[in-house]
């Protein structure tokens, strides 16, 4: 296979690696890729919210597959343009990419598969913002409907910021989503799905707010680690037929059936998981890690999915033991991050490239999420201080990055 992989984040290298490594795929092409990617795959400058632009470059490098990273070219349409060209495409239709795309439709798609999840209402006029906010609390969860870059979500137990966040949400035109808050700790189960068909890859978690002990604002994601060592055996079995499964059918019956990766955001309480949210595609650090242990050739499962063979595909087989990212971010992020500083150590194996750049044959910044930097090892312990490792290599001005990625677990700190 010839495949496109579309995106210029450390997702997008992650995918690339692991398709590396697939004897069935004999070419790889980035659109429009970073500095760490180029190494992989050819690289295309392409707007990656254009379908048709992306159908062209598809047809021009003589694509069998396109895999699709982000959720902005999924809810823009990209695969609806790809499979109208006859391409085959790793990625929903803009119909199905709404189970991101709107919180309002996913609460719908939930209430109408009977899946647990937090109360909720929509508010999309200033003047009754008040009134609805006085209705939640004391954990207050306020959201962006629309797409935010995973940076749309305020936690708190403070009414006033909780209001603030809110109303700058309206400000912007967008409607505001209030959540009751979901008590247990987080999980990120990405699952391939081909309509009624649900492959499970291994669980992991991410660590949202930028600074150590989740104190600070929320981030796209600054660290995760895979597999959970507190997380039930069964837990896995358990959400692929409470949640995903139900899900999945619902949308086949409402006529937008999904096809590519649904990614469950979900909390682990006392009464079982409940969802916090679903994407639809690839999560961003969890795929870095997850993708680390897997064995079996990814351009296949990716293909089976595309083509609606996913119920044929073999078991996935996964390596022993663990795996972390560490995010390394640039000064100031996740508020304006400064851009355009050098990066010494950034091509050594491990370091995923996310916001990099090419300046006058080196290496810089050009985003707030600069690298990721992934460890593995026996077990959580080991994947830590191998993670740690490679980023002591790594020097970036300004930049900064979590202590402890994966310690709440390693220290037997998480239960549910």
């Amino acid at each position: 296979m010839r495949v496109l992989v579309v995106g210029s984040g450390a997702r997008e290298h992650a995918l690339l690696l692991a398709l590396s490594r697939d004897p069935g795929v004999t070419a790889l092409f980035a659109a429009p890729g970073n500095a760490g990617t180029a190494k992989l795959a050819e690289q295309h400058p392409v707007d990656a919210a254009s379908g048709d632009a992306v159908v062209a470059l598809a047809t021009k490098v003589e694509a069998d597959l396109v895999v699709v990273g982000p959720e902005v070219p999924l809810v823009a349409g990209v695969a609806d343009a790809l499979r109208a060209a006859g391409i085959a495409c790793f990625g929903p239709s803009a119909d199905a990419a709404r189970i991101e795309g709107s919180k309002a439709f996913a609460k719908d798609v939930m209430a109408a598969a009977g899946v647990r999840t937090a109360h909720s209402e929509v508010v999309d006029n200033p003047a009754k913002l008040d009134e609805a906010i006085d209705r939640f609390g004391p954990n207050w969860v306020v959201k962006d409907d629309g797409l935010a870059a995973g940076k749309g979500v305020v936690v708190t137990t403070d009414r006033a910021e909780a209001r603030a966040h809110a109303a700058a949400i309206l400000d912007h035109g967008h409607p505001v989503l209030l959540e009751s808050f979901l008590d247990g700790p987080e999980v990120s189960l990405f699952c391939l799905v081909d309509g009624e068909t649900v492959v499970p890859l291994l669980p992991a978690q991410d660590h949202k707010r930028v600074g150590d002990g989740d104190t600070g604002p929320n981030t796209g994601g600054m660290g995760a680690y895979t597999p959970l060592p507190w997380l039930p055996a069964d837990a896995v079995t358990t959400i692929v037929r409470d949640v995903v499964e139900p899900v999945a059918a619902e949308m086949v019956k409402r006529g937008s059936g999904f096809s590519g990766l649904l990614y469950a955001g979900l909390a682990m309480g006392k009464d079982g998981p409940a969802v916090v949210e679903f994407n639809c595609r690839f999560g961003d650090p969890e795929t870095q890690a997850v993708l680390a242990l897997l064995e079996s050739p990814l351009g296949a499962a990716l293909n089976a999915t595309a083509t609606g063979t996913l119920a044929s595909l073999p078991p996935l087989q996964w390596r022993d033991g663990a795996a972390v990212t560490v995010v390394l971010a640039a000064e100031n992020y996740p508020a304006a991050p400064r851009t355009g500083d050098k990066i010494v150590g950034a091509d050594a194996d491990g370091v995923l490239h996310a916001g990099t750049a090419i300046e006058d044959g080196a290496v810089v910044s050009a985003g707030g999420r600069v690298l990721s930097v992934v460890g593995t090892g026996p077990d959580l312990a080991g994947a830590r201080a191998d993670a740690y490792a490679k980023l002591d290599a790594v020097k970036l001005p300004g930049g900064h990055f979590r202590t402890d990625i994966g310690l709440a677990a390693e220290e037997g700190r998480i239960s549910i």
